[in-house]
């Protein structure tokens, strides 16, 4: 698919890491390669937390350390400067999780506001990211998507979330730094996409700003994209998507069985990856009107979207096509890709360790359930391991 293969080149991939962040790298990928041992560090690990158990210096140590910049914003900066001296930038990700009151809404978005001030004087910085559900009910979302009539708190409620959309797409806009709005489940995505591109006809006048993502493991979502593409060129106005392959695959097609509907979900991992792929030729067809966040820790789609852009005449380093990994994993491909001049970033996880462990065992799960990826993170770490002994 692409002749130069980079990402079996340990030396690079792994150049930030000392030894001993090796070994603590592969003796947790050797642990979560254990599904068994996964489900019960998980159990054992939210009992501990619940039970007020003194466990946090043990976790920040090993699994948070390793998946996350830090505690706070500032906390995250030696992460930063070190990922950006090798041509990663940063999207800094506030991954506290399962809040659902108004304080809580409010919070979030004065955090992400912060993060959009702390990252526009920073080149390491370039994007800010937030979910709909942090700013708003899912229910509420769902309630919209489906047409049902809203009570008039929730009237109010909803003109909240959309005034927070609205607050962080224009700061985002002043400030010069691209906004990635994560996709979250099927049920609440209608309400978030046309909510996202109403902030899209609003603030990207001039370039992409404002960024929806694509889980391309909907069979519905190259459709989708084609709808929207034509809606951007009849209002003038730019698109960006985040393309990713999905995140609540189990949770999709379990409701979907309970409540007796046609799963949204591709039929097959074939199928999904055959619908990224085609994502990624629709958007480098219309570079002209869309920009791309290819968020994928996949070998061949990452080779694809290279040879695209070899074939279409793309530098390495137009800024309207962004590789994205997670900090702590796939660093072949990050580290291998921006040493070739690509536009690479790492979503960098932060936030106080007990708010931040629903994030990180869902890294392990996540982990554990997808075929061949811990087993090459371990594969390639065991190989740098190996150089480094030779010299």
């Amino acid at each position: 698919m692409y002749t130069d293969l980079i990402f079996d080149n340990t030396e690079i991939a792994f150049s930030l890491k000392s030894d001993s962040e090796l070994e603590r790298a592969y003796f947790l990928f050797r642990m979560i390669s254990i599904e068994p041992l996964v489900r019960i560090g998980t159990a054992a690990t939210n009992f501990a937390i619940k039970a007020h158990l003194p466990i946090e210096g043990l976790i920040r140590s090993t699994v948070f350390d390793h998946f996350c910049g830090g505690v706070n914003e500032e906390d995250c900066l030696p992460v930063i400067e070190k990922m950006f001296a090798k041509g990663v930038s940063s999207v800094l990700d506030y991954s506290v999780e399962g809040k659902a009151n108004e304080k809580d809404f409010e919070s979030a978005k004065n955090m992400i506001i912060k993060i959009i001030e702390f990252a526009k004087d920073n080149e390491a910085m370039p994007i800010a990211v937030f979910k709909p559900t942090g700013f708003g009910n899912i229910k509420l979302y769902e309630k919209i998507g489906q047409g049902q009539k809203l009570t008039q708190n929730e009237k109010e409620a909803w003109s909240r979330v959309v005034i927070r959309f609205d607050e962080v797409c224009r700061k985002a806009k002043q400030c010069d730094v691209a906004v990635l709005i994560d996709a979250e489940e099927s049920w609440m995505q209608d309400a978030a996409d046309n909510l996202v591109t109403e902030m899209m006809v609003k603030y990207n006048t001039e370039k992409a700003i404002v960024f929806n993502t694509l889980q391309m493991y909907r069979h519905d979502r190259l459709d989708f994209l084609k709808k929207e593409h034509k809606k951007a060129k009849d209002g003038n106005y730019f698109l960006g998507y985040k393309l990713v392959r999905g995140a609540y695959l189990e949770k999709e097609n379990d409701r979907a069985e309970e409540n007796g509907y046609d799963s949204p979900i591709c039929p097959s991992k074939f199928a999904t990856d055959d619908n990224f792929n085609k994502g990624l030729h629709y958007i480098t067809d219309n570079l002209d009107c869309i920009s791309l966040f290819a968020g994928t820790h996949n070998e061949d789609s990452s080779y694809l979207l290279m040879r695209l852009m070899a074939e279409k005449g793309f530098k390495n380093n137009d800024q309207r096509i962004w590789f994205g990994q997670l900090y702590g994993m796939s660093d072949h491909i990050s580290f291998n890709l921006a040493n070739k001049g690509y536009n690479v970033a790492k979503y960098i996880p932060f936030g106080p360790v007990k708010d931040v462990m629903p994030y990180l065992i869902r890294r392990a799960e996540e982990n554990t359930s997808v075929a061949g990826q811990t087993g090459r993170e371990l594969a390639l770490l065991s190989k740098e391991k190996k150089r480094r002994k030779r010299l």
